[in-house]
């Protein structure tokens, strides 16, 4: 189940964090680069942020957030997490599909990943984000930026 997660909520946050970290340190392993800004952020900084966040919940247990900002007609998907031990079970499906629903009346969306994330790669694709371009982020290191257009709904 998707739900609105308030992560200006001292616990809630704590909690977004822990996971935020340990999904991080997934994709760092994954792309051999562990400077993810999201992977060494602290408490107050996460509070802080202008996202709204979504979360997937098991039980009571939160397994997966998302958060993302609006511009104008665009949607950035910020960040997408999911609890390791939750990975391939739907729920980033589920959370991306949830912001698409949220935002009928945005014209784009977008999303970056480590390029070597093919997981996170392959759900974005087949949701139908396209490949905009790649960009060095460190020596040996790029990002894949990718983004979905949709004619805008009333």
């Amino acid at each position: 189940m998707v739900v609105p997660v308030d992560h200006r909520d001292p616990a809630v946050a704590a909690r977004l964090l822990a996971l935020q970290r340990a999904a991080y340190a997934v994709e760092a392993e994954l792309i051999g680069f562990d400077g993810i800004p999201p992977l060494h952020e602290p408490l107050a900084a996460l509070m802080a942020t202008e996202l709204v966040w979504l979360g997937a919940v098991e039980g009571d247990e939160l397994v997966g957030a998302v958060a993302y900002q609006r511009a104008g007609g665009t949607v950035d998907l910020d960040r997408l997490v999911i609890a390791p031990r939750a990975f391939r079970r739907g729920h980033g499906r589920a959370l991306v599909e949830a912001v698409l629903a949220r935002e009928p009346t945005a014209e784009r969306f977008t999303v970056s990943t480590g390029s070597r994330n093919l997981p996170a790669r392959r759900l974005y694709q087949a949701l139908g984000f396209r490949v905009v371009r790649h960009r060095p982020v460190a020596p040996g290191v790029l990002v894949v930026e990718l983004a979905l257009g949709r004619a805008p709904r009333a």
